[in-house]
């Protein structure tokens, strides 16, 4: 059976919030609300918000020139109008976008015998700005985010359990396409696994930190050129007792999370992948990408997702180090005294 994702293989989380009984704290923080929304909403919203306000100004400017009997007489050079050249519903709405976006008066404008007309004008111009302030403040905010950055950065497409210095470690490998790099990267790692406790509560999504350098910094990552993240399966690991075999009947997930601020525009930016039992290799390791060329170092993405079988011990890493605890003793036993 096909295990269910808690994260693609790009990074989007594969859950949905249902029977949410409080959607007004969604309102309560509108702006973000609009920021999270897809394109296609963000751009409705954008534009409803500009043709709604300037409908609705559009038709108090109408109402005031209806009721003061402007439109009874166009044309009467001896009757002052609140709004010169307003003869209907059409140039009442002309007049209103050319009120709240600033573009000038010309061939309309107020006049100063309309006081009712000077306080909407005031409004519709404060208001005007709020509007313009937030919409486009949204759209900027949207366009800036830095989630597309994520992109560019890439993972391999399986992680590998091998020997490193005589130890079984889990690694997979993360890159950066662009020249601009990623200032203050780190990188996290999560053990997804159903789990039941003594108590006999069932925790269908245990999450279990991985270390990846965390206690020796190495886990802060100077990402110019592809690097190999590296696990050390030793007794804190929860792979400790996990051999070959077991490995292959396991179901688990490991979500990996690479966090930094994109350098161009100080932002943060996160990218995720995340790995299947059946996407871990045991006995693999990833091949060499770098190069060295004249004056430059050239890196060859063609083979980054590229592995190669070397031999590895199958048992588990609690085995491979009890061996190795025997064979130190008979060593030392062995010795001439």
């Amino acid at each position: 059976r096909k295990r269910q994702r808690y994260v693609e293989k790009d990074g989007k989380c594969n859950v949905q919030h249902g029977n949410v009984r409080e959607t007004y704290r969604y309102l309560t923080d509108i702006f973000t609300t609009l920021v999270d929304l897809k394109w296609r909403f963000s751009l409705l919203i954008f534009i409803l918000a500009y043709a709604l306000t300037w409908l609705f100004f559009g038709l108090i400017w109408w109402v005031i020139a209806y009721s003061r009997g402007d439109l009874e007489h166009l044309g009467d050079h001896t009757w002052t109008p609140c709004v010169n050249n307003l003869n209907g519903f059409v140039s009442a709405f002309l007049f209103s976008i050319e009120t709240e976006t600033t573009i000038g008066y010309g061939h309309r404008v107020i006049t100063d015998t309309c006081p009712e007309g000077i306080v909407l004008l005031l409004l519709q111009a404060i208001l005007g700005s709020m509007v313009n302030a937030f919409m486009v403040g949204c759209m900027f905010v949207k366009i800036s985010q830095p989630n597309k950055r994520a992109e560019t950065l890439v993972f391999s497409s399986h992680a590998v359990v091998s020997l490193r210095d005589d130890r079984l470690c889990l690694m997979f490998r993360v890159g950066d396409l662009r020249d601009s790099h990623i200032v203050e990267a780190s990188i996290r790692a999560k053990l997804i696994q159903s789990k039941q406790t003594q108590e006999g509560e069932f925790i269908p999504l245990d999450q279990t930190d991985l270390s990846v350098g965390f206690e020796t910094g190495d886990d802060r990552l100077f990402l110019v050129s592809p690097l190999i993240i590296s696990h050390e399966i030793d007794e804190r690991s929860p792979f400790w007792d996990v051999s070959r075999g077991q490995l292959e009947r396991d179901d688990f997930e490991i979500v990996v999370i690479l966090e930094g601020m994109v350098e161009a525009t100080g932002m943060t930016c996160q990218a995720r992948s995340s790995y299947l039992a059946d996407e871990v290799l045991w006995g693999h390791r990833f091949t060499p990408l770098l190069s060295l060329e004249e004056g430059f170092y050239e890196v060859d993405y063609g083979g980054f997702h590229h592995t190669v079988p070397v031999p590895t011990p199958a048992c588990s890493a609690r085995q491979l180090a009890a061996a190795a605890a025997r064979r130190d003793a008979h060593l030392y036993w062995s010795i001439p005294s």
